[in-house]
């Protein structure tokens, strides 16, 4: 994603899918197999919206610009229903749980999880492999979440190729269950390569 030049149409070259009903305006670039579902908005203004490969951002998700900062989300990322980021920063493989605000220059580190509800302050710095919950948010436990959090980015990614094909039940049947379990033994897999002992 190049979004150095600072461009006012947004990039959806690279998307797996984009929902008729989203709103992109701006200094936006989609990643790779990304998906942004019905009538999510993404603002960039003023700075730039970097959404990065196989993010999902679900339905009424609200993205916008801060006050002199733009908003980053990170790799395998799913912002879910009716999550509003401000200009802050999402790591690699997070989860931002329904109805969850995050707020100017914030920053939530990967493999994190922000539970629904909960209210990121501005500035705050979350670490790697945090449990966020209350308002204003708070670190309620530690534990990677890796393997969950690729799992939930891999169903959306499914879903919006399924979509596309105008195929609204992916996620049911013996196919999709068998397919489901591989993605997760793989992911183990790879937990344990990626993080040792």
């Amino acid at each position: 994603m190049n979004l150095s030049h600072r461009t006012s149409a947004p990039d959806l070259s690279a998307a797996a899918y984009v929902d008729p009903s989203a709103l992109l305006f701006g200094a936006v670039a989609v990643g790779a197999g990304a998906s942004i579902w019905p009538y999510a908005v993404v603002r960039a203004e003023s700075d730039t919206v970097e959404i990065g490969d196989y993010v999902n951002l679900q339905d009424h998700v609200m993205v916008h610009v801060g006050y002199g900062s733009g908003t980053k989300i990170g790799a395998y990322s799913s912002i879910t229903h009716r999550v509003v980021l401000h200009g802050c920063t999402i790591g690699d493989n997070c989860l931002i749980g329904i109805g969850a605000t995050i707020m100017d220059r914030a920053v939530i580190g990967a493999n994190s999880i922000v539970a629904g509800h909960t209210f990121v302050r501005e500035d705050a710095i979350i670490p790697p492999n945090s449990i966020v919950m209350g308002t204003p948010g708070k670190v309620v436990a530690t534990r990677n979440n890796f393997v969950a959090n690729r799992l939930n980015a891999w169903l959306y990614h499914r879903n919006a190729l399924a979509y596309v094909r105008g195929h609204h039940r992916a996620w049911v049947g013996p196919e999709y269950h068998a397919a489901a379990a591989a993605e997760k033994s793989r992911l183990e897999a790879d937990f344990r390569v990626l993080f040792p002992g």
